[in-house]
């Protein structure tokens, strides 16, 4: 399988029944049976933005299972909040492993989908051999709710306080302009948390003119644009409503990834690069790339060679 050239080139998805829902997952290097690695996407994304990684990975002697989550995509959208939590979404790749009849995995995230592998080494760690994420570090649990902290530091109108203090104004913001607003957000060295956030993501909606150059085709933004224009953005949004829920489920687990573990910093985005990942993830190893914040589809070649390099070292 060859990196695809066009959304045409995507594989077919399977809908999986796991843990109460439908996950819409699409594969590659089922010969590779026996050596799985999950692939976890953010936000606003869909298991899309891997199609660079998985033909690698294929390549490279794995069975590569890349799911939309919940929420995403064609897979299910429950209606309650709290559906959404960490519980629920490691849950899902839990499941998603019994169900091929997996013991465990490597486990690749980026953005929310590096805080759900984080979340699932230290709720599952028996079900994680090793853990690559992209963008977002390990996030330190600290003495107080994240999002408590942020409205102190960074106030009401930070996107990740306005999701939670006024739930349904920007999922109707997005979802008037989701055109607009994911030709804005995929672009090269966007500072998606800039020094004076404000309503970030509202912004990029009401956008007319997009800043930098795109991340992709407007083939390949046609993809996430279907998607999200048939999901709605509720149901993704959702994963944000649950971060203080998220913290009150780990308090009681022991905080030290314990996996090896590789770190994919893009030079130029602007999550902060941390301090302390080797506090909580000992065995780690890092990489950064001249990249922003969509790491893996604005250096695709790079990506690969860093996580097979990784995966393959002696």
């Amino acid at each position: 399988m060859t990196s695809p050239t066009s959304p045409l080139d995507f594989p077919e998805p399977t809908l999986i029944p796991v843990n109460g829902v439908e996950l819409e997952v699409f594969e590659a290097g089922r010969q590779n049976a026996g050596r799985p690695i999950v692939l976890c996407h953010g936000w606003p994304e869909h298991a899309f933005s891997w199609r660079h990684q998985m033909p690698a990975l294929a390549a490279a002697g794995y069975h590569v299972i890349v799911p939309n989550q919940r929420g995403y995509g064609n897979s299910s959208r429950p209606a309650e909040v709290t559906d959404y939590d960490i519980a629920h979404l490691t849950g899902d790749l839990v499941a998603l492993l019994d169900h091929y009849g997996y013991e465990d995995a490597t486990f690749v995230g980026h953005d929310w989908g590096a805080m759900v592998v984080w979340g699932l080494a230290l709720l599952h760690p028996h079900r994680v051999n090793s853990v690559i994420n992209l963008s977002l570090p390990y996030q330190e649990r600290g003495e107080r709710p994240w999002i408590e902290v942020m409205e102190e530091f960074l106030g009401g109108d930070f996107y990740f306080v306005h999701f939670n203090r006024r739930p349904g104004v920007a999922d109707a913001v997005l979802e008037k302009n989701t055109v607009r607003f994911l030709r804005n957000l995929y672009r090269k060295n966007l500072p998606v948390t800039p020094p004076e956030p404000g309503m970030v993501m509202m912004d990029l909606a009401l956008a007319e003119t997009p800043l930098g150059e795109p991340v992709m085709s407007d083939r390949d933004l046609a993809v996430f644009v279907s998607a999200f224009e048939t999901s709605g953005f509720t149901s993704s949004i959702n994963w944000y409503r649950n971060l203080d829920r998220d913290w009150r489920l780990l308090a009681d687990v022991d905080p030290v990834v314990h996996q090896p573990a590789l770190m994919i910093y893009g030079d130029r985005d602007a999550i902060r690069k941390s301090e302390r990942l080797t506090t909580f993830v000992p065995g780690v190893d890092v990489v950064s790339l001249d990249c922003g914040h969509w790491i893996q589809q604005e250096k695709p070649q790079e990506t690969n060679e860093a996580i097979v390099g990784w995966l393959t070292r002696p």
